[in-house]
């Protein structure tokens, strides 16, 4: 009687969790969520997963992952790192869709169609791979760690995602995956890139990702180039002494950089002239140079590029301003000390900075 009672319970719990896998897919879009203007969808699929930024930067690979040769480096998931040797960094609006594809239709059907999209819009395919050639572990969507980075993992770190885990969408972008295809174009008309990664789910009978077993998934990004407003208005040399003397510190968001790079821009010229004025002024200051950075990309390599930045503003401040690099200590600390969410532009906006730091 035990025995019975005991598989009894163990199947209702079975097909309890069945049931309720099953009934998280979908009738409709996500809540709040709409197309991109630039593109349009596979027919009959659903919006799970929906993000709009108004400036964003995406980076889109023109050539397979490839391991990274310095075998040390790890993403925040104590991944191996890939790059492509090839790749196009766009800025701009982006919009980032994630939709679930009708019941029996193949991830290279649902790359094939916004290929055919992009050229009948006078467009071009820039870059196309599948499985194993994508590079990376073609086993993997965005989520896990310890492993191999994965493309979609390259394309979106999982703590960017906005989806909450118990979510259709989380479940659809960190599920174990079998064959994947993807594409990326530029649009003749608005110069929109045009990313698509397909691939199909993988998952387990009795995981919490059953429900989608076998359905495929598209992530699609889309980036309308556009100039970053220049809003930040530039604080001088008394504003920056007397936060300083108040706070301790202050942050400067008039020092530029292009993407993954540590050259100084030329408009930083103002705010750099402001700190040579602030150190002139108080000649027995001394001061930390601290480069900070937002999440993208792995904790080390941010690492390693804030301290090149915090090194170049200090070299730059000494050659062409003629400040007292003696008095100056360039620090970088990745992205360890952040003042906002990095899962918004806005927030990772606000953490790329540079702080001066009384020392």
């Amino acid at each position: 009687m035990k025995r019975v009672f005991t598989v009894a319970i163990v199947v209702t719990v079975l097909a309890t969790s069945n049931v309720f896998a099953a009934a998280v897919v979908p009738k409709e879009d996500l809540k709040g969520s709409k197309d991109s203007p630039l593109s349009g969808r596979y027919q009959g699929s659903l919006i799970i997963s929906y993000q709009y930024d108004k400036f964003d930067e995406f980076t889109a690979p023109l050539s397979m992952l490839e391991k990274v040769k310095d075998t040390r480096r790890r993403d925040n998931h104590n991944n191996h790192v890939y790059e492509p040797k090839h790749k196009q960094t766009v800025e701009g609006e982006h919009w980032r869709l994630v939709y679930l594809m009708p019941e029996n239709v193949s991830p290279l059907e649902v790359v094939r169609n916004y290929q055919s999209e992009i050229k009948g819009k006078g467009g071009k395919v820039l870059y196309e791979c599948g499985d194993k050639g994508c590079g990376g572990d073609p086993s993997r969507s965005i989520g896990g760690g310890g492993g191999s980075m994965s493309l979609a993992m390259y394309l979106e770190p999982e703590e960017k995602l906005n989806d909450h885990n118990n979510t259709i969408g989380y479940k659809a972008q960190t599920s174990s995956i079998g064959t994947q295809r993807y594409t990326v174009g530029v649009l003749a008309s608005t110069g929109a890139y045009v990313s698509v990664l397909a691939y199909a789910i993988s998952a387990g009978p009795h995981t919490r990702e059953a429900s989608l077993r076998g359905r495929t998934i598209a992530v699609v990004d889309i980036i309308q180039p556009k100039q970053r407003e220049q809003k930040m208005v530039t604080i001088n040399a008394e504003e920056m002494a007397g936060r300083i003397s108040t706070a301790g510190s202050i942050a400067l968001y008039g020092i530029y950089f292009d993407f993954n790079k540590s050259d100084v821009k030329p408009e930083s010229g103002q705010t750099l002239e402001q700190i040579a004025r602030l150190m002139k002024g108080k000649p027995g200051m001394k001061l930390l140079v601290v480069g900070h950075t937002d999440n993208a990309g792995g904790f080390s390599s941010n690492m390693d590029l804030s301290q090149r930045r915090a090194v170049a503003v200090v070299n730059a401040l000494a050659s062409r301003y003629g400040a007292d690099k003696k008095r100056l200590t360039p620090v970088g600390v990745s992205f360890a000390c952040p003042i906002a969410s990095n899962k918004s532009e806005e927030g990772r906006a606000k953490n790329r900075r540079v702080e001066l730091v009384e020392n």
